[in-house]
């Protein structure tokens, strides 16, 4: 039996725990309709109206939040084409995230990132998104101009991309305590699973133990994904989880 460490789990998890995140919890969101307050941002103009679209144990969600959602996933790397957006989906990876640094605000604070980690991932970051070539984001004021062109500030996308690493850091601490996958699981996975899939390819598979690491982090990955999920739709059952339905307005 292997007891994953804490570096093992945190080079494993993070894409799942970030998929779990995208993928709405269904059949736990409060469906009565509620009342959709208004927010003017510039209430003497008249001009931008900020409308509530869901209320999480007392914290609003507002549409420009979601409008941030959609640029925030249009700067991500390999992602598929906006036009897959769902603003259904960002509302309620918005609702997961709030639930959870809810949550966080209860707990120890054990997801602190250290300013070195940020710049390191953001230097990373300027070199994986393929629209940054075009604005010569390794430098400075191109990394700029490539957020400008996104709707973002340097601070705002800094801060924004911060807390995403909090979150999975938070997420990675919560839940890689007691986690275990036996030898057994490994070689379970590898005869049941892969070796089926080589034959299929036609292609002559790698022997168990030169890949038995890269199948601990795969089925560690499972594992924490479905423990996230759970834990989001207790959460949701716990809480108050308001979604507005569209023309509903109120005070």
């Amino acid at each position: 039996m292997r007891l994953l460490t804490h570096n093992t789990l945190l080079s494993g998890v993070s894409w799942i725990v970030w998929i779990a995140l995208v993928l709405p919890v269904h059949g736990q969101t409060n469906s009565q309709p509620q009342p959709q307050a208004s927010t003017a941002k510039d209430a003497a103009q008249g001009t931008v109206i900020d409308a509530v679209v869901a209320i999480v144990n007392g914290d609003v969600i507002l549409e420009s939040d979601v409008d941030e959602e959609r640029r925030f996933e249009a700067i991500q790397p390999y992602r598929g084409s906006m036009a897959e957006f769902s603003r259904e989906r960002a509302i309620q990876r918005i609702i997961d995230r709030t639930l959870i640094l809810q949550q966080a605000a209860l707990e120890p604070d054990d997801s602190a990132v250290r300013d070195e980690e940020l710049d390191k991932q953001l230097q990373t970051l300027r070199g994986d998104i393929p629209d940054c070539k075009k604005y010569h984001c390794e430098t400075d004021d191109g990394w700029a101009s490539f957020l400008a062109a996104n709707g973002f500030t340097v601070p705002e996308f800094r801060s924004r991309w911060l807390k995403r690493m909090e979150l999975l850091r938070l997420i990675e601490v919560r839940f890689r305590n007691g986690i275990h996958i036996t030898d057994e699981e490994i070689k379970n996975y590898y005869e049941k699973t892969m070796l089926p899939e080589y034959a299929k390819r036609k292609v002559t598979p790698p022997k168990l133990e030169t890949i038995s690491q890269r199948i601990e982090e795969v089925l560690l990955q499972q594992r924490v994904g479905s423990l996230l999920v759970d834990w989001l739709k207790s959460l949701r059952a716990q809480g108050n989880v308001w979604v507005m339905r569209p023309g509903e307005v109120a005070p």
